[in-house]
């Protein structure tokens, strides 16, 4: 399967925005398999930043994580303050605490406008970018997460595969 959309100025990106290796990943902040793959992800992005692109789409798996719709928000609610990296962060890290005060308390945390954040949590175009990275994931061949996409293309491995993949193709 391919990835539809293909990475846009819509996106959440970190690294490289010129690099010729772009990874995107389909996300839920609730998922312990998201968790699992956090910390490697941020040693990926450690050891080769300069050389790869990160995007991160929210997917959400509301039915089986009730607090997974209400971090993506917090996430792309605290992106509106130039902070979308620092939530994701947050959230993961604190992923075993997350619940519906979770978010505000590492807006807080974050040094965040909280009443500009809690006003931007209940935006319909947030809401709207939400569900539009989940439908592009549906369309895109996404059915659990986290789900990887290298250069548009799905990968079928987990975080610690896709290290490997990066450290082949960046060897050079």
């Amino acid at each position: 399967m391919s990835l539809k959309p293909s990475v846009s100025n819509a996106d959440h990106t970190q690294g490289n925005t010129d690099a010729s290796l772009v990874i995107v990943e389909y996300g839920d902040y609730q998922c312990p398999y998201c968790g699992a793959a956090y910390p490697v992800l941020k040693e990926l992005m450690k050891e080769f930043g300069d050389q790869i692109r990160f995007v991160f789409r929210n997917f959400p798996l509301s039915e089986m994580h009730q607090y997974a719709r209400t971090a993506a928000l917090a996430a792309e609610a605290a992106a509106l303050q130039g902070k979308f990296w620092e939530m994701h962060d947050a959230i993961y890290e604190n992923q075993e605490f997350l619940n519906d005060g979770l978010p505000l308390k590492l807006a807080e945390k974050l040094g965040l406008n909280i009443p500009q954040f809690k006003a931007d949590i209940h935006k319909q175009e947030l809401a709207e970018k939400v569900d539009t990275d989940f439908e592009s994931g549906i369309i895109s061949g996404v059915n659990g997460t986290p789900s990887f996409f290298i250069n548009g293309n799905k990968f079928n491995g987990g975080a610690e595969d896709l290290f490997q993949l990066v450290r082949e193709n960046t060897a050079n």
